[in-house]
C-alpha cells in the first residue's frame, strides 16, 4: 500500500504540557543573582550558577538544582515501584529498582500471606523464599529513604506483592508521569503499574480480586491468545512512546493503543508506523488539553 504525505503541523516535542521547560546543558549558566542556593547537578563559578547536567531546572524558593533527563532513579517516600528480587538475606530482600543502589524489602515491612497482621517469628524467617525468592517480580511502594541514598520499600497493601504472568518494560524513570494512582486498568482488556524508577509491568486484568493470597499466590493459569496480543500490542505502543520522548501516562498509552489499531503488532515499531501513530496519540492530547 502507498502512504500518501499529508502536511502536518510540527509540533515541538521539547514543549511539555504545562508551561515551558527550561532545558540547560553541561556548562550553561542558569542565573548570575548570588541570591540562589546551589543544588543537585549546579556548581558556581566566577558568581555563576553553572548546570554540570543536561535537564530540567527546578527551583523550590531559593534552591536552584537541575533534574538529569537521563539518570537513575532517585527515590522519592510514597512512590510506586517494580523491582525485581536479587537476593535473600537475613530478615530482608535485596530488590533491584533501576536506582544507583540496591534497595531493602524487610521482613518486617510485608502483609503474610492471606493478610494476617502478627509480630513476623522465626518460622516466617526460615520461610521467606517461600514468599519471594530471586528473580520474583514485586510492586511496593518507598517507605523511607537511607542516609545513603538507598530505598526501603513495604508491601503493607493487598494491592502491593509479588507480579505473576505479564511482560516487563523498562524505560527512562524521567518519562513516567507522577499520577496519584499508578495502577491502571485499561478498557482494552490489560492492566498496567508504571513505576516511578522506569519499570513497567503489563499484565491481562484479573477478573476477580484476589484478596485472601495477600499478594503471594502465582497464577499460572494459560494466558488467552487474545489478552497475549493485547499485552504485545501495549508493549509494543509504550516502546515507540518512548522513541519519541513522549510521557507516559494512562491517557497518552491508550490513545496510542487507539491509533496502533490499523497496523499488525509487529508492524508499530517499524520507524514510518511509530511516528504516524505517536503523532495521532500526541495531537489527541493536545486537542484533550486545548
Amino acid at each position: 500500500t502507498m502512504r500518501l504525505p499529508a502536511v502536518r503541523a510540527p509540533l515541538d516535542s521539547s514543549a511539555a504540557r504545562g508551561g515551558e521547560k527550561h532545558l540547560v546543558a553541561p556548562g550553561d549558566t542558569i542565573t548570575t543573582d548570588t541570591g540562589y542556593m546551589r543544588g543537585h547537578g549546579t556548581y558556581v563559578e566566577d558568581d555563576k550558577l553553572i548546570a554540570s547536567v543536561a535537564g530540567v531546572v527546578e527551583r523550590v524558593n531559593k534552591l536552584v538544582c537541575v533534574r538529569a533527563l537521563k539518570a537513575r532513579y532517585n527515590g522519592e517516600i510514597g512512590d510506586i515501584v517494580v523491582g525485581r528480587i536479587t537476593e535473600v538475606q537475613q530478615k530482608r530482600w535485596k530488590v533491584e529498582t533501576n536506582s544507583r543502589l540496591d534497595s531493602v524489602l524487610l521482613l518486617s515491612s510485608i502483609n503474610l500471606p492471606g493478610g494476617e497482621l502478627r509480630r513476623k517469628s522465626a518460622e516466617d524467617e526460615l520461610a521467606m523464599r517461600d514468599y519471594l525468592q530471586e528473580g520474583d517480580l514485586i510492586s511496593a511502594e518507598v517507605q523511607s529513604i537511607f542516609s545513603d541514598g538507598a530505598v526501603s520499600l513495604h508491601t503493607r497493601s493487598l494491592k502491593y506483592g509479588k507480579l505473576a504472568q505479564g511482560v516487563l518494560v523498562q524505560v527512562s524513570p524521567s518519562l513516567v508521569k507522577r499520577q496519584k494512582t499508578h495502577f491502571h486498568d485499561l478498557p482494552c482488556g490489560a492492566s498496567v503499574i508504571l513505576g516511578n524508577n522506569g519499570f513497567i509491568w503489563i499484565y491481562p486484568t484479573p477478573e476477580q480480586k484476589d484478596d485472601e493470597a495477600g499478594g503471594y499466590t502465582t497464577n499460572l493459569e494459560p494466558v488467552p491468545l487474545s489478552d497475549r496480543e493485547v499485552i504485545s500490542r501495549l508493549r509494543n505502543c509504550i516502546v515507540a512512546l518512548v522513541t519519541h520522548k513522549m510521557m507516559l501516562f494512562d491517557t497518552s498509552i491508550l490513545y496510542c493503543y487507539e491509533a496502533s489499531l490499523p497496523h499488525q503488532i509487529k508492524d508499530i515499531l517499524k520507524p514510518e508506523v511509530t511516528e504516524e501513530i505517536v503523532l495521532e496519540a500526541r495531537q489527541r492530547l493536545l486537542d484533550l488539553e486545548g
